[in-house]
């Protein structure tokens, strides 16, 4: 399935809600695939509840005139959260400066795997500091990115709890 041309195709239903297509992700699964639509408001405004709704019910219309796959799915209509998916790198240009986590096709320099600052977009080709290296990627090259969220800096950093640090570790271990 071409989930590229399938965004395309429903981007102008969403366009008209408000709303922007980010991307399309298919999941296959034994009997029933999952259908996954990413979708963002223009501006400041949060994704609502209201608008994952208007939009599955519009695109699910579409998909059931148009019938562009086979057998059985699911559609989920998402809002991108703070581990946004990444999907050109048009997206990656919005972004620059902030932490992504990207995972390769093909490994490069041994790693499929890659977590870096977006220092750079031109074009297709992705720039990522990753642990003091430049990494120059096309996009075509992921599997999947997504944003690294800064979750001190959102305030979800656990905190120690009493006896639970190395102390206390070191106590358990002696007794």
């Amino acid at each position: 399935m071409d989930v590229q041309a399938l965004a395309q195709r429903v981007a102008p239903a969403l366009d008209e809600l408000g709303l922007e297509c980010l991307g399309i992700e298919w999941v296959p699964g034994r009997g029933e695939g999952l259908l996954r639509l990413y979708i963002d408001r223009e501006g400041e405004q949060p994704v609502t509840v209201d608008d994952c709704e208007a939009a599955s019910r519009e695109v699910s219309a579409l998909l059931d005139v148009d019938d562009p796959i086979a057998g059985h799915y699911v559609l989920e209509v998402s809002s991108p959260g703070i581990d946004r998916p990444l999907f050109s790198a048009e997206q990656f240009a919005r972004f620059i400066g902030e932490e992504a986590k990207v995972t390769l096709k093909l490994p490069r320099d041994g790693r499929r795997r890659l977590r870096g600052r977006i220092v750079a977009v031109e074009g297709d080709s992705i720039g990522l500091e990753v642990d003091g290296a430049r990494f120059d990627l096309r996009h075509d090259e992921m599997e999947s990115a997504r944003l690294a969220p800064d979750w001190e800096a959102l305030g979800y950093t656990p905190k120690p709890r009493p006896g639970k640090g190395a102390a206390g570790r070191a106590r358990k271990r002696r007794h």
